[in-house]
């Protein structure tokens, strides 16, 4: 082996840390890492995560989907009120120009005309 490619292999398996704000290479201490457990535990709490995250994204889109049908059935209420609102107006509207039509049809006829019981006993 060359020394480049050593040094490269120190590189992959210590974590480079420096104790000084120079750019002296000759202050700097080598600490090897973990490497058997932490990409392991990384891979299988990422996926614990990933499958947490997964789960709470489809039950956000559950109910933000219901909510969206909520609000379309909440329109489709309001909107069938305004049109029943609407609607019972123009019968009251109706009623009143009837009950004004019966009122002078049975004031015009002589079977509603009121009797006066001491004119027809004399």
């Amino acid at each position: 082996m060359d020394g480049s490619s050593k040094e490269e292999e120190e590189d992959s398996t210590f974590t480079n840390i420096s104790l000084a704000d120079d750019t002296d290479h000759s202050s700097r201490i080598f600490y090897p890492r973990p490497k058997s457990l932490l990409p392991k535990m990384m891979n299988a709490d990422m996926d614990a995560v990933d499958a947490e995250n997964q789960v709470e994204l489809e039950e956000k889109t559950r109910l933000i989907n219901q909510v969206l049908e909520l609000q379309h059935t909440l329109e489709d209420l309001s909107a069938r009120v305004d049109a029943v609102k609407e609607e019972n107006l123009k019968l009251k509207s109706e009623n009143q120009v009837l009950g004004q039509y019966i009122e002078n049809l049975m004031s015009a006829s002589s079977v509603f005309q009121t009797t006066d019981t001491k004119s027809k006993r004399k």
